[in-house]
C-alpha cells in the first residue's frame, strides 16, 4: 500500500525540506529488507511521527538504528532503537515544494 506523507520540519535537510511530500510504501513485508541510508517514516512514543535515515538495520530482532542529517535533528542515541512495528513505511519518492525566488 502507498500513502503520501507531508514533511514537516528538516531532520533530513537539505536534501528533504519541511513542505516536501514523500511517498510511502506501507508493506510490511519489505521492513527486513532495508538497508543503510532509505528514508523511512515512523511513530515515536515520545517525539511522534518522524522521518530518518537508517543507520543500521537489526532484522534478527526486527529493530533499526535511525539518525538525521541536519545538526538540529534529533539523535539517535535519544530516539533509541526503532523497532519495525513502530515503521509507517520506507520512502519510495520525495515531492519537492516549490520554492520561491
Amino acid at each position: 500500500m502507498l500513502k503520501i506523507i507531508k514533511v514537516t520540519g528538516n531532520s533530513l535537510s537539505p536534501f528533504i525540506l519541511s513542505g516536501d511530500f514523500v511517498l510511502i510504501s506501507t508493506s510490511h513485508r519489505q521492513f527486513k529488507n532495508l538497508k543503510e541510508d532509505d528514508p523511512v517514516v515512523f511513530n515515536h512514543p515520545e517525539y511522534g511521527r518522524l522521518i530518518k535515515l537508517i543507520d543500521k538495520n537489526y532484522p534478527d530482532s526486527e529493530n533499526l538504528k535511525v539518525t538525521g542529517i541536519h545538526e538540529e535533528s534529533i539523535s539517535s542515541h535519544k530516539l533509541g532503537l526503532i523497532p519495525y512495528s513502530d515503521l509507517i513505511g520506507r520512502v519510495i519518492f520525495h515531492i519537492k515544494q516549490p520554492r520561491s525566488m
